[in-house]
């Protein structure tokens, strides 16, 4: 099995994230040998140019955290984001959209990111917190539709983040032709509970707590 710091997205997603915040992540993530950092559209290429020198890649998330805006504005700060250098974009997908049974336009909102993107990794959050354990599903068969590339649980900006049975969930709509993964995000804080979602066969985990992780620590970071 890979270590763990390779499952890792260094996070910081905090609006009073500042320059000297994304360096230091930037840093840590050189330092640990996380999988990447993750951050806000804004700050993209800043921390490519942190990275430049190191195998760490750039995360960016879009529509972030509450999905609700028009999928123009997310396919114009995705595109905004790659060219900046993002080599990942997590999306938030539309749960208003979703909540009213509009699966077409929750389909068409992911796809309009990922045709920008083809040969680049989409994660799509379905934020678990507001969604009854057939809506996981539901949600998590749309996003398998749209062709992205990982279910993603949680912005870890809601009342709850990722859950082990979120994740039983959503792999028991994985059929072994898809070509998905799954992110755990939101709430994982120690390295006992990131194994266990690994162990599960989550493929990403996206926290704040790495440093913490790492020394066999708990954080007291809400993401």
């Amino acid at each position: 099995m890979k270590s763990l710091n390779s499952y890792i997205d260094h996070t910081l997603l905090k609006s009073t994230a500042t320059k000297q915040d994304i360096q230091i992540l930037c840093k840590e993530a050189i330092d640990n040998q996380f999988f990447s950092v993750c951050l806000n559209s804004c700050y993209v290429a800043l921390a490519k140019s942190e990275l430049s020198d190191s195998a760490v890649r750039v995360c960016s998330v879009v529509g972030f955290p509450l999905g609700a805006m028009s999928s123009q504005a997310k396919i114009e700060e995705a595109n905004g984001a790659l060219y900046d250098g993002a080599d990942e974009i997590d999306m938030v997908m539309n749960i208003g959209l979703f909540k009213s049974q509009d699966y077409k336009a929750v389909v068409k909102d992911i796809q309009g990111v990922k045709n920008l993107m083809p040969d680049r990794v989409l994660k799509v959050i379905i934020e678990t917190c507001y969604l009854k354990d057939f809506e996981i599903t539901k949600a998590s068969e749309l996003v398998i539709e749209a062709g992205a590339d990982f279910i993603k649980t949680s912005t870890g900006f809601g009342p709850r983040g990722a859950s082990i049975h979120d994740i039983k969930l959503i792999k028991s709509v994985i059929r072994p032709e898809d070509r998905i993964k799954i992110k755990a995000s939101g709430g994982i804080r120690d390295s006992k509970t990131a194994m266990e979602y690994i162990d599960l066969g989550v493929d990403r985990l996206g926290t704040s707590s790495g440093i913490a992780m790492m020394s066999n620590q708990t954080s007291n970071s809400d993401y």
